[in-house]
């Protein structure tokens, strides 16, 4: 169609000449009418051709922004936590969102048009050559002007280009961060300065948006002079040649229209460069995350799932050492084992290391040092999603997706059946809770679920380990926001969720471990004393000092 379109550029203004010298100039009527037929006609098909085209080429382009947005989100999600520590959400955010968008416009408004304009510019001038060398070479005088001109903009309006997209994506940064803490902002009357702050960048993108806007502004006028100038010099050979008897007014007219499209498509290109040169950046961008090899490392021949049986909990920490950072160690050779069933704590001081322990046994993180086992294999040959199947996590920062109450508990999962929500509710103590919501389980918790309390949203983490049904319990500070009366809730559902499982708690609250069938005692990321809590206490040691610590100062 692109190509049917370019074809059919010389035809129009070839009509009009035959009208002028054939027809007009005779006064003849019907065949003035058949040309006025045949010019209509040519109108609609290009219109049907340039409906198809617009229409084909955006279906294209919102294929590849499915395509292309899917597999960088399935890409980005593999990707170890350690890399969202370092990377800004909002940086993210632009990457999936704007600059595929960006890609997308390249098939929808840059590539095929371009490709079009070129190839129209191609069949103009040969149908001006065909017509009169001599004309068509002092038209085109001016071009190798307009080339110069369009490469300094070419230049010019990339580097442009590249800032306005940083500078978008500072904004999404600022805005995402500020938006998701404003209760912090308000909360200390920070508005003020940080509207400052925001400022700030909107002034930059501002900036970078008014560089590019230079170099269009420049850019246009050059080339509406240019045309101006070969309609002048058309005019000025083609007077003299109609004066001569050497060409007709038909001739010069059906020039002067190919000269308007001659420099239409020259004025268009630019904007399609404008396009080109977004999409590259974008492009440039999108892929190199893409090819960012962030993900874990999975065993060379992963097993099928369905084929393995599901994983005890025999765990086994043999000498690992692990570091976030460099050799900033916060796990100094960390050896213990837990027995399947078994249900152990992990006390300690701020930093000692507990969740650390969590994070390695999930895979979140890679240790450096030293070799993690659960039922006797190593966990780097485990396949992540065996392993993490078989992990059910509360953490202390509870996190809940937009949508119903179910969704949040069973997480999509299609194995989950309502039935065993239902039970999950029940066995945790929240029947209450849900009976309350306005729809129960279908009740839209809404973004981070800001519509329930921090007590509820801990209890519904419950709820969604216990539907889990898995192997392995890992409960982290999972009591540490929670009020007395939902403090007692959790630990009855503790008592029946860790029954025949092995649990991993770690806990603040010394209260909630007492039960547990050993607890380790960290400092600076190593086990310094263990034992049940009798013997602990006996020992008059580090955990000594933590219970007194809490206990004779009433925070328990």
């Amino acid at each position: 169609m692109v190509i049917l379109l370019a074809g059919l550029a010389w035809v129009r203004p070839y009509l009009i000449r035959v009208a002028l010298d054939d027809h007009i100039a005779v006064g003849d009527e019907s065949g003035l009418l058949r040309i006025f037929l045949w010019v209509v006609g040519l109108i609609v098909i290009e219109a049907l051709l340039q409906f198809w085209q617009t229409y084909w080429a955006n279906w294209v382009a919102q294929s590849v922004t499915l395509d292309l947005r899917s597999t960088l989100f399935r890409h980005v999600s593999r990707f170890r936590l350690q890399y969202f520590d370092q990377t800004p959400v909002g940086q993210l955010v632009t990457r999936h969102i704007s600059d595929v968008d960006g890609i997308a416009d390249v098939f929808s408004n840059g590539l095929l048009n371009a490709i079009g304009d070129i190839l129209k510019l191609v069949v103009v001038i040969g149908a001006m050559l065909l017509i009169d060398v001599k004309l068509t070479v002092f038209v085109l005088l001016p071009i190798p002007v307009l080339l110069v001109a369009t490469r300094v903009f070419q230049k010019a309006i990339k580097k442009a280009f590249v800032s306005v997209r940083n500078e978008v994506s500072r904004i999404n940064v600022f805005v995402q961060e500020h938006v998701t803490g404003m209760n912090i902002i308000q909360a200390f009357g920070r508005e003020a300065a940080e509207r400052e702050k925001f400022d700030v960048h909107n002034r930059a993108h501002r900036a970078a948006n008014i560089r590019s806007i230079w170099a269009f502004s420049i850019f246009f006028p050059v080339v509406e002079m240019l045309s101006a100038t070969s309609v002048a010099l058309l005019l000025w050979l083609g007077v003299e040649g109609v004066a001569a008897g050497e060409m007709t007014l038909g001739v010069v007219l059906q020039f002067i229209l190919y000269v308007f499209m001659l420099y239409r498509p020259i004025r268009q290109l630019a904007d399609r460069f404008n396009v080109l040169q977004m999409g590259i950046v974008n492009a440039s961008r999108v892929f190199h995350l893409l090819d960012s090899d962030e993900r874990m490392a999975e065993p060379l021949t992963p097993s099928d799932m369905s084929d393995q049986p599901p994983l005890k909990g025999h765990i086994v920490f043999e000498d690992v050492w692990f570091a976030y950072k460099d050799e900033d160690w916060i796990l100094k050779g960390l050896s213990f084992e837990v027995k399947a069933g078994e249900r152990i704590a992990f006390v300690g001081a701020t930093g000692a290391g507990k969740s650390s322990i969590i994070n390695l046994l999930s895979r979140l993180y890679e240790f450096q040092k030293g070799r993690i086992t659960v039922d006797g294999q190593d966990i780097r040959a485990i396949p992540l999603d065996r392993l993490r199947a078989s992990i059910g996590v509360v953490l202390q920062d509870v996190f809940l997706f937009t949508g119903s109450l179910e969704d949040n508990i069973t997480l999509y999962d299609p194995a989950i059946s309502r039935q065993r929500v239902e039970e999950a509710v029940r066995a945790v103590g929240v029947q209450g809770l849900v009976d309350q919501l306005p729809g129960g389980l279908a009740y839209d918790v809404k973004e981070r679920g800001v519509m329930l309390s921090t007590g509820q949203r801990q209890l519904i983490a419950f709820v969604r380990a216990y539907a889990q049904q898995p192997g392995i319990l890992v409960l982290d500070e999972a009591t540490s926001s929670i009020d007395p009366e939902s403090e007692q809730l959790i630990q009855a559902a503790t008592e029946q969720l860790t029954r025949g499982r092995t649990s991993v708690l770690v806990a603040h609250r010394l209260s909630t471990i007492r039960d547990a069938d050993r607890i380790l005692c960290l400092d600076a990321g190593e086990i310094v004393e263990q034992g049940s809590h009798d013997t602990l206490l006996a020992m008059k040691g580090a955990y000594h000092r933590l219970f007194e610590l809490q206990f004779d100062n009433g925070k328990d």
